[in-house]
């Protein structure tokens, strides 16, 4: 304002001193100015009100850029928190994954000495059912010769029991035990007591004996000779004990089975004596029983033999 009023007088004084033209002048350069300086006020208030603005603006920028460093400040730390955690969880999987890889390496390990000896066991398996398959073939094969031996030896016994018809239950009996046949001969039939020379009867009952066993030629005959056990005199007919009369009277039905065709290697003479009692009563009726002569009939059994050795 001040400055104003000294252009103002000093714009009289040059009025006064000057032309009218030079004041027309002047004055027209006063209005100027002022209006030069109105503008500058309006731009100054702009400016004022766009610094006003600015400060606002940057207080709250600031406010803004403090809270976002705060917040910053607290992101950084979880982020480190995080990373810590992470670098934890990192170091633990692969200390796990270390260790899965060691048991995934043992359990492959396993796994293929499994399988290897799963294979091998496939193998060994294979040849056992192989080997089971052949020893069924050799058991089909055996049963089926047993078969035939118990079919030919339930023949033979019935053969025997047909020749031997006319004899005595008492005299004699025909059983079959074991695969075997048994022609249980009594002393009555073929000795005197104390004798080892068949009677003619006894001749008689071993020829058709011997008519069917010399038809057979698988068979052994094992011949017994059995006593009671009363003992002999010593000295009858050079004999000690009941073992000789046992021996000399099995091996006499030998000699008349020999003479009547059946073959000398199938037939066994052995002497029991009184050893092999089958009435243990001291009685005359079980010492008959006892005084006996036993013809064992048996099967030869090579074929069988021969399937057992190959198993």
């Amino acid at each position: 304002m001040k400055n104003t009023l000294f252009l103002y007088f000093a714009l009289l004084l040059v009025i006064g001193c000057v032309p009218k033209k030079k004041y027309e002048e002047l004055l027209r350069q006063k209005l100027a100015l002022e209006a030069d300086k109105a503008d500058c006020v309006s731009r100054f208030d702009s400016l004022n009100k766009v610094k006003d603005q600015l400060l606002s603006d940057t207080t709250r920028l600031f406010s803004g850029f403090t809270d976002t460093q705060t917040l910053l400040g607290a992101e950084k730390g979880k982020n480190e928190s995080l990373r810590a955690e992470l670098k934890k969880m990192i170091d633990k999987l692969n200390k796990e994954t270390g260790q899965f890889t060691g048991t995934l390496a043992s359990k492959q390990k396993m796994l293929d000495d499994l399988e290897s000896n799963l294979s091998e066991a496939k193998k060994k398996n294979d040849e056992l059912a192989a080997n089971l398959a052949e020893r069924e073939k050799r058991v089909q094969e055996l049963q089926k010769i047993m078969d035939d031996k118990d079919k030919k030896v339930s023949e033979l016994k019935n053969k025997i029991s047909n020749a031997l018809l006319s004899f005595k239950d008492n005299d004699l009996t025909v059983t079959l035990k074991n695969g075997k046949v048994y022609v249980s001969l009594a002393e009555q039939l073929l000795f005197k007591s104390g004798s080892t020379t068949v009677d003619k009867k006894g001749a008689e009952a071993l020829k058709k004996l011997s008519n069917v066993l010399k038809e057979q030629a698988d068979v052994n005959v094992m011949v017994e000779g059995h006593t009671d056990d009363v003992p002999i005199q010593k000295g009858s007919m050079g004999m000690s004990d009941n073992w000789d009369l046992s021996v000399l009277r099995a091996t006499s039905i030998v000699r008349i089975l020999t003479s009547e065709g059946v073959q000398p290697q199938k037939l066994t003479p052995c002497g029991k004596g009184e050893f092999s009692p089958i009435a243990t009563e001291k009685t005359d009726a079980s010492r008959q029983k006892n005084r006996r002569t036993e013809i064992i009939i048996t099967p030869k059994l090579d074929e069988i033999f021969k399937i057992l050795e190959n198993n």
